[in-house]
């Protein structure tokens, strides 16, 4: 009963913490002024490039989506790593879109910081179009490194790009998330912002659109699956907001009913939607931490990615959109979330 208790606390931190992360929403920490801490940045002496991302190695390896070379050659970055705070735990938060058919993306990819001897956390929302380097692959959205190589090359596509280190993941499958959703008798969404988009759902109009409006709406699982997965009329940043949006509705619900007395169920809906390399022994220092930012919010700092850290970038293979990070906007919120207790 311990394992249970442990687990779906745990299962309700992360619904919490990834639901958190609504863009613009960080209270970022100042670090002092003459900060040592350097980043993975561009030779100043080296060749200019034509794009502001980190180097394609010579010979890609491409096992299936595009990758882009760029002429000339490009600066190799000089790497200087912050020592991590003691005790500090960070887990990789993803959600896929896996599907029997085609295989799968993480489109939801956040780093979860743990510091249990504050009782704090931090979480830092990534774009999935994030354009980066992916060791022994070469450019690629980010959302691809798990499907690609698995945890070890999501850890290694971290560090080589924002020298963070992930200690563990936790994956999550979209789809398993309608069983939970349903078995809590739906949930309520504070709806951020008007959707109108296509749908195969029985609430559809004519044309097949589902609508929803700003404001509290009641949704069942397909519902929410729909809402979080909509694509064709809105950004990649609206997706981001809307999966946050359903996750901390799930949270609410489980808040609301007394989660802990329906254990069972629900441990077992959340052993069919995650994967996961963290081990009992691994959760359980975290309980304290988790009863903490459960009963007190402001412990928890949010950060994310934003349109204002990016740039748009259209591939010149295959004309996909993709966003290149700009490393020196984005270096602060790293210190800030991954290396600030």
């Amino acid at each position: 009963m311990i394992m249970k208790k442990s687990a779906i606390l745990l299962f309700s931190l992360m619904i919490f913490l990834t639901a958190c992360n609504l863009p613009g929403l960080g209270s970022y920490v100042t670090l002092p002024s003459g900060s040592k801490v350097k980043w993975l940045k561009p030779d100043p002496n080296g060749s200019p490039t034509a794009t502001p991302f980190l180097p394609i190695m010579e010979e890609v390896i491409t096992p299936n989506p595009e990758t882009d070379k760029t002429e000339g050659e490009i600066a190799v970055p000089t790497e200087y790593k912050p020592q991590r705070p003691d005790g500090q735990v960070n887990i990789l938060v993803l959600g896929s879109d896996y599907r029997p058919e085609s295989g799968y993306r993480t489109d939801v990819f956040m780093l979860l910081s743990i510091y249990p001897k504050e009782g704090t956390a931090s979480i830092l929302s990534f774009p999935r179009d994030l354009y980066v380097y992916l060791p022994g692959i070469g450019n690629q959205r980010i959302n691809v490194a798990q499907p690609f190589g698995g945890f070890a090359l999501s850890k290694a596509t971290l560090e080589e790009n924002f020298g963070v280190t992930a200690d563990y993941y936790i994956m999550t499958n979209f789809q398993g998330f309608k069983g939970i959703i349903n078995s809590l008798g739906g949930i309520t969404v504070n709806v951020g912002s008007y959707l109108s988009d296509h749908c195969e759902l029985p609430q559809g109009d004519a044309s097949k659109n589902c609508t929803v409006y700003a404001g509290p709406n009641y949704m069942n699982g397909d519902t929410a699956l729909w809402y979080v997965r909509s694509r064709y009329t809105t950004s990649d940043f609206d997706r981001t907001r809307r999966a946050q949006e359903v996750m901390f509705a799930i949270f609410e619900k489980l808040m609301s009913l007394d989660a802990l007395t329906r254990v069972p169920e629900l441990y077992n809906l959340y052993l069919s939607s995650v994967e996961t390399d963290l081990g009992l022994s691994d959760i359980v220092p975290l309980v304290p931490v988790a009863s903490q930012l459960l009963s007190d919010p402001s412990r928890l700092r949010r950060y994310a990615i934003g349109a204002e850290h990016v740039s748009s970038y259209v591939l010149p293979n295959s004309g996909a959109n993709v966003l290149l990070p700009n490393y020196e906007l984005i270096e602060q919120i790293i210190i800030d979330s991954a290396f600030t207790p």
